[in-house]
């Protein structure tokens, strides 16, 4: 019994002078390019966002912009009801007027005494006049100078607060001031109904950028080392499973989030025909490395024999199998980089659970045929 065992594992081992050769079916060692590529998860965000918002409080009287509508820069988008500040500034016109009076007034009064003021110098000066009462006609001059100078200073404050009035009625009229940049934007949301009563800095409308958009994923410290700005990403979306998107990386995080222990990184899309949208799932496609011109195998050709990897190469009559030690490099797919001597011909991949340097193999017929 035990002889007939120990037969069996040697013909398995091809080590019995009449072991069979090991069926197995093979694949082509290729000279090919080859990349190393990862896919992450993400999600589509507005290139920029801006939050219209009145400065002042009041009522919601006109929202002029509703979902989905485009929206140009300073366009105007929601108004209040401006009734109690086109008030104020009346009444800062008012006392705009009085201010102005007051110092026409005091004006007048000024030049008066200063030509009392002369008339009692011309007296003085033929003997008609005392010193006394040339002190009491200065005095007064002074007085009406400085009369002038208070009504300057108050008309410059009450023009002061007319501008403030006006400024405070402009606020009325909200618009859409995001700065310099002058992309094509339009209303994401709307949070408050006409005749709503809302105080200053409430939201009323999100209007977001939506060219180009931001694919934001999140790496892990593996493959952070792999990214740089500029690279190329591809994307793909549930929405358009049959289109790829193309976008490149736009800004990479200094830090990694200590919970997740990943890092932000945002890729910016081109998406001229506005198919993308905020909110989005999304799935990248970053290559992290790639090589031209290398030798390359199937994955499923690697084996491991003494702690070492290697292949098993299909000699140039077919009928035998030898040994070939390797470094593994790239993975691509189902496709790996290998590094090693003698690597040309075909590789055994499937089967070699049987083999050992020498083995002798059959070649599947159906693999023939093709």
């Amino acid at each position: 019994m035990s002889s007939r065992l120990g037969s069996r594992q040697e013909a398995a081992q091809g080590g019995g002078k009449e072991a069979r050769p090991a069926p197995v079916i093979t694949a082509p060692i290729e000279t090919a390019p080859i990349a190393l590529e990862r896919a992450f998860s993400g999600t589509l965000e507005a290139y920029a966002e801006f939050v219209a918002a009145p400065k002042v409080s009041g009522i919601v009287k006109h929202i002029f912009v509703d979902l989905g509508d485009s929206v140009v820069r300073g366009q105007v988008v929601s108004r209040l009801d401006n009734a109690e500040f086109m008030q104020e500034v009346a009444q800062a016109e008012a006392e705009v007027k009085v201010a102005k009076a007051n110092l026409a007034e005091a004006k007048s009064l000024s030049a008066i005494a200063e030509r009392e003021l002369k008339r009692i110098d011309q007296l003085s000066a033929r003997g008609v006049s005392s010193a006394a009462q040339r002190d009491v006609a200065q005095a007064d001059q002074l007085a009406k100078q400085a009369h002038v100078q208070v009504g300057e200073a108050q008309l410059a404050r009450v023009e002061s607060e007319l501008e403030t009035a006006r400024i405070r009625l402009g606020y009325t009229e909200v618009t859409a001031d995001w700065g310099i940049d002058g992309s094509h934007r339009v209303v994401a949301e709307r949070y408050v109904d006409e005749g709503e009563n809302v105080s200053a800095n409430t939201p009323l409308l999100k209007i977001v950028s939506l060219n180009p958009i931001t694919a934001v994923i999140h790496v892990t410290e593996q493959e952070y080392a792999g990214l740089r700005v500029g690279q190329q990403v591809a994307l793909v979306t549930d929405a358009y499973p049959k289109q790829d998107f193309f976008g490149v990386i736009a800004r990479i995080a200094p830090v990694f989030r200590e919970v997740t222990r990943q890092a932000r990184i945002e890729v910016q899309v081109d998406n001229s025909d506005l198919k993308l949208k905020p909110g989005m799932f999304v799935r990248a496609r970053v290559v992290l490395a790639s090589v031209d011109e290398v030798t390359v195998v199937p994955f499923q050709a690697l084996t491991r024999r003494d702690g070492m990897d290697g292949l098993f190469v299909l000699s140039p009559d077919g009928n035998s199998v030898s040994w070939h030690p390797v470094q593994p490099g790239i993975r691509q797919d189902q496709r790996l980089q290998v590094t090693g001597e003698g690597l040309q011909g075909q590789v055994v991949v499937l089967g070699q659970q049987l083999l050992r340097d020498g083995s002798a193999v059959l070649v599947s017929d159906r693999q023939k045929n093709r």
